[in-house]
């Protein structure tokens, strides 16, 4: 039977996954499953966490799988975060900061890391943030080939300003491009994810 490819724009308040085996949790989180009628066996490759929102690649075999989690491919996220990001707090992402990973201290990679001059063209998001009253925000761009548990998020705050809001927006050459949150579109072939390809869905 051939193997099948989809790519997602997982909202804001759904979990990577699409069971759990805890029956208080099952109860009262969102799934995946809810979105779409996946075929068996499917699994998400990579994750993003509950809050955060954006691309996310799904397939039925195992291989591609594999091949995009260790193959270093690129992931970019816009990340709105709290305050107005400095040039220096820019160059310090971009070298590296030292983060928490299961309490032991880890150093990130360098990274291209960039402020954005104006909101990206998201959409709304399901849960609101917080508004200007509370002060000003601002937008980076960063791109990454490693991802640690909550490693964006870390990272911002490691330079002071913490994250409000958290989008990924492209992996390797395919992008999130205009698909609304919780839209699924199936894709002929996930190599499309390597650095070669440009894949820019429209609405």
């Amino acid at each position: 039977m051939a193997h099948r490819h989809f790519i997602l724009h997982k909202p804001c308040g759904y979990l990577s996954q699409f069971v759990s085996e805890d029956a208080r949790e099952a109860r009262k989180k969102r799934f995946l499953g809810e979105l779409y009628d996946f075929p068996a066996g499917t699994m998400a490759i990579g994750r993003l966490d509950e809050e955060s929102e954006g691309l996310l690649l799904l397939t039925t075999n195992g291989r591609v799988s594999e091949q995009i989690r260790n193959g270093g491919v690129e992931k970019e996220y816009y990340a709105q975060v709290d305050g107005l990001i400095t040039d220096e707090a820019v160059a310090r992402l971009q070298q590296g900061v030292e983060i928490g990973v299961r309490d032991v201290k880890y150093q990130t990679s360098s990274c291209r890391a960039r402020r954005l001059e104006s909101a990206p063209a998201l959409g709304p998001r399901g849960k609101r943030i917080r508004d200007e009253r509370h002060g000003p925000t601002s937008w980076v761009s960063l791109t990454l080939t490693e991802g640690k548990f909550r490693q964006v998020r870390k990272m911002t705050a490691a330079v002071g300003f913490p994250t409000l809001r958290l989008v990924r927006v492209r992996i390797g050459g395919l992008w999130l491009g205009g698909m609304a949150a919780g839209e699924v579109r199936e894709v002929a072939d996930l190599d499309a994810a390597g650095p070669a390809a440009d894949y820019r869905p429209g609405r």
